[in-house]
């Protein structure tokens, strides 16, 4: 029986980066990835109502850099910048080096999976028919540029005695292409009757490399094989 892989994690280092970005000193890694944990869920947790969908960290060996990326960076900034030394503050009680914090603006966020997973989760809390919920998520990607989503819930649906699982799907999701540009997201609803998980695919496009093309062409247009010509006996 196949297993799913995350989508993420199977392209890094194909069409997507790290999100710690740094290279451990001696013994320094148990340390880092404990305090890169706490950094998420502290943000997490106090930018809840900022919509965050990234949070990416790098480090040298004095600063901490953290780049938050959000759907309403006005709710992080504050007047006058006034939160984020605020964030900064909290943050150095964590980490006990200097703490420089950047906010970056999503730009197209109903096409971004974890704020789709997370959309979808909070109406489930608000006891809105999870089909709404999915085909109203679903018709926003799809308007806003999305070549394909995929939405899963699992969990006690509507209020059922069993749990199960549905899923609707529009468009395509190449899982299995690597080149695939393909975001996921997952999200928990906190529901009466229980949890009930969110996940979200979404298929942007395919990421070619420059000077690779798919079939290779002579200047008359007809196509041209990129093996070497074989010599004949003689020549």
């Amino acid at each position: 029986m196949g297993q799913k892989v995350n989508p993420i994690g199977l392209r890094l280092g194909i069409n997507r980066n790290w999100e710690s970005r740094w290279f451990p000193a001696f013994n320094s890694a148990p340390q880092n990835i404990a305090e890169d944990y706490k950094i998420r869920k502290f943000l997490k947790k106090e930018l809840y109502y900022a919509s965050v969908s990234d949070i990416l960290i790098e480090r040298t060996a004095k600063k901490v850099r953290v780049t938050v990326v959000a759907a309403r960076p006005g709710i992080i900034i504050g007047k006058k910048g006034a939160d984020v030394e605020k964030l900064k503050e909290s943050l150095k009680k964590i980490v006990n080096k200097d703490i420089f914090i950047n906010i970056k603006e999503v730009k197209k966020p109903q096409s971004n999976a974890q704020l789709a997973a997370e959309s979808v989760a909070t109406q489930l809390e608000r006891r809105i028919a999870f089909r709404r919920a999915m085909k109203k998520v679903m018709q926003g990607a799809i308007k806003s540029g999305a070549k394909g989503i995929k939405v899963r819930v699992s969990g006690r649906l509507a209020g059922a005695e069993m749990a199960r699982t549905e899923w609707y799907m529009e468009g395509r999701i190449p899982l299995h292409t690597l080149r695939a540009k393909i975001d996921y997201g997952f999200a928990e609803a906190l529901t009466t009757y229980g949890n009930i998980g969110v996940k979200v695919w979404i298929f942007k496009g395919e990421v070619l490399q420059k000077g690779i093309q798919s079939e290779k062409q002579n200047e008359d247009g007809e196509e041209k094989s990129s093996r070497p010509a074989r010599k004949r006996r003689g020549q």
